[in-house]
């Protein structure tokens, strides 16, 4: 378990960079709304790929680490592009926005930041589950307004709602979330004001910038 090769320092620069350009006919795991330079991302890749910088680590408040072996999911902590922010879980938010996924958190402060990204063969899709409260993180397609679907760690188990497939560019080293509950990608949503600044949601119809992406961090030991 090893980390993705951007240093802070280094996504910040990357943010600055145009949107990948779109408009390249579709390959098998691109379908049409990913744009070019951007792959599909199974379980097996995003080991290798986190692989390829051992002595990186997601920047720590704490420096406290966890414990993972060969075979237990990828342990990382997301960081959005658009603000260089690392996404938590806010479990101290009252109903109905308990859990809610905001990239506020100026560092890899603990398991708050933490989420265990699991890999399903059988669907070809990721379940996040959040490590601050051990819940999977739904979209919450049924909300209404500016919260509709918001991404929530608040479910048992792993269904529909709580399925993603997952994108990386390799020459930014920016990976990007899509639901597979609603077909949108999930979005930092910088503009937001009040509590919910930051949220993520699953609202894009495709990757248009740093708003869609986000960098990966190893936090394991």
């Amino acid at each position: 378990m090893t980390s993705v090769l951007l240093s802070l320092s280094a996504v910040l620069a990357a943010a600055a960079l145009g949107a990948p350009v779109a408009g390249a006919a579709p390959q098998a795991d691109r379908p049409a709304a990913v744009p070019s330079g951007w792959e599909a991302v199974d379980g097996a890749e995003l080991a290798r790929i986190t692989g390829e910088a051992e002595s990186l680590r997601a920047p720590s408040a704490t420096g406290e680490a966890l414990s993972a072996s060969a075979d237990e999911p990828e342990l990382l902590a997301v960081q959005s592009v658009r603000n260089g922010k690392f996404t938590a879980t806010e479990l101290n938010y009252a109903a109905p926005n308990t859990g809610a996924l905001r990239a506020r958190s100026a560092a890899y402060g603990g398991a708050w930041e933490g989420f265990a990204f699991e890999w399903d063969a059988t669907t070809e899709t990721y379940a996040l589950k959040s490590l601050a409260n051990n819940l999977y993180v739904a979209v919450e397609k049924n909300f209404t307004g500016s919260a509709q679907n918001v991404l929530r760690a608040r479910s048992a188990s792993a269904g529909g709602w709580e399925r993603f497939e997952m994108y990386h560019n390799a020459e930014l080293d920016h990976y990007a979330l899509r639901s597979t509950l609603n077909g949108l990608f999930v979005t930092m949503e910088n503009s937001y004001t009040g509590s919910l600044q930051y949220v993520l949601r699953a609202r894009s119809a495709d990757i248009t910038g740093a708003w869609e992406t986000f960098v990966l961090y190893d936090i394991s030991a």
